[in-house]
């Protein structure tokens, strides 16, 4: 019981992943709006900060894997 309440933890990471993702990318289109003329540097800012946002909730469902599987 306790493995399932701690691989549920691990996953919570993917609610501050999606957080991130969705307040990055409000803030990159209102940076685009008010400056049309950077939208390329804005937007390979935002992927690379949602790259690394997603990774962080990867990662949190490769811990819940690891102690589904490997905790006894």
């Amino acid at each position: 019981m306790s493995v399932a309440i701690g691989a549920a933890i691990a996953v919570l990471t993917g609610i501050g992943a999606g957080i991130g993702i969705g307040m990055a990318t409000a803030h990159a289109v209102d940076a685009i709006a008010r400056q049309p003329e950077a939208s390329k540097d804005i937007r390979s800012t935002m992927l690379i900060g949602c790259a690394l946002a997603e990774a962080t909730a990867i990662y949190g469902l490769l811990v819940a894997i690891m102690i589904i599987f490997f905790v006894k």
